[in-house]
């Protein structure tokens, strides 16, 4: 079993923000899965799909970036699921826009999803998956600039992102172990 967590936030007026970069990735991994998001729970729109004979659920929570935690603890006690099960993605303003970087456990950093996320569950061991948006050289707000919209020429730089990181989560859910898909993807 494991638990593949995009963060964002619901609203359409969001959908292209890089504070959203969790939520396409999460996309593009149940498109990967075979999977389709069908069904609320949760707190979250849900995708399931199996891999290898265990159930693989793809979670976009609902609750809004800053209250992520509170989904993410729902759906480990209905699946039964421990955080060592738990795989997120999210947008990290720390990390040079378009790179990726994977990690099996570390703090929540300046991320408020992330914080919500590991007050809720108790524990900053899970696996996570950072996608990173900073531009060099823009002096503004963090909150101002995660909720901006990825400029155009950009996107193609941010789907590539978005996919590479629906690529690690599922191979992390097919099993392959998280130093092997750090090796494989961070860069």
């Amino acid at each position: 079993m494991y638990i593949i967590v995009g963060l964002g936030n619901p609203e359409e007026k969001y959908a292209k923000t890089f504070h959203n970069m969790g939520f396409n990735a999460a996309a593009d991994a149940a498109a990967l899965l075979g999977a389709k998001f069908k069904k609320k729970q949760c707190s979250s729109y849900i995708a399931e799909a199996y891999v290898k004979g265990e159930k693989v659920i793809v979670a976009r929570p609902l609750t809004y970036m800053n209250l992520s935690g509170v989904a993410v603890k729902q759906l480990l006690a209905q699946y039964g699921a421990t955080p060592s099960q738990l795989v997120v993605i999210y947008d990290d303003y720390d990390i040079p826009k378009g790179k990726i970087r994977i990690r099996p456990s570390g703090s929540a950093g300046t991320h408020n999803g992330m914080r919500s996320i590991v007050s809720e569950i108790g524990t900053q061991d899970f696996a996570r998956i950072r996608i990173g948006i900073r531009e060099p050289g823009l002096d503004i707000p963090i909150i101002n600039y995660v909720l901006a919209e990825v400029r155009k020429e950009d996107y193609e730089l941010f789907i590539s992102a978005c996919a590479k990181a629906a690529e690690a989560a599922v191979k992390l859910a097919e099993g392959v172990p998280v130093e092997q898909v750090m090796t494989q993807f961070n860069g």
